[in-house]
């Protein structure tokens, strides 16, 4: 049974840093593609960070280009978020997901994911 776990979301004054985790099990963590996606009430899923299983590549929205880094650890089954400069319109629910792909191809749209975690809270005051 493939299950994702946020953890590391919390308050933080504007230009702070956080860095979530997503802690994976009951499947195979190399062959997935992974990706971090946030969403704020009434609106969709926003693609954050999204990587590959194949070589790694890796894709980041505009909004949070140069201020975020996403990576996995393979050996641990967990990916993480580096989040820095953090403003207020980073105030979301943070989520990861998992995708099985041996491809290259690096998927970021939340239609393309089918196995989610629950969910993180991060909150930036100004």
């Amino acid at each position: 049974q493939v299950q994702l776990v946020e953890s590391g979301g919390g308050s933080v004054q504007a230009g702070g840093s956080l860095r979530l985790s997503c802690t994976a099990s009951g499947f195979t963590f190399g062959h997935y593609a992974i990706a971090w996606f946030r969403q704020t009430p009434g609106r969709e899923r926003e693609g954050v960070s999204c990587i590959n299983s194949r070589d790694g590549s890796t894709y980041y929205g505009d909004s949070v280009k140069g201020r975020f880094t996403i990576c996995r650890d393979t050996a641990k089954d967990t990916m993480y978020l580096q989040m820095n400069s953090l403003k207020p319109d980073d105030t979301a629910v943070y989520h990861c997901a998992a995708l099985y792909s041996l491809s290259d191809h690096t998927y970021c749209l939340a239609g393309e994911y089918d196995a989610w975690g629950r969910g993180t809270q991060v909150t930036v005051s100004s």
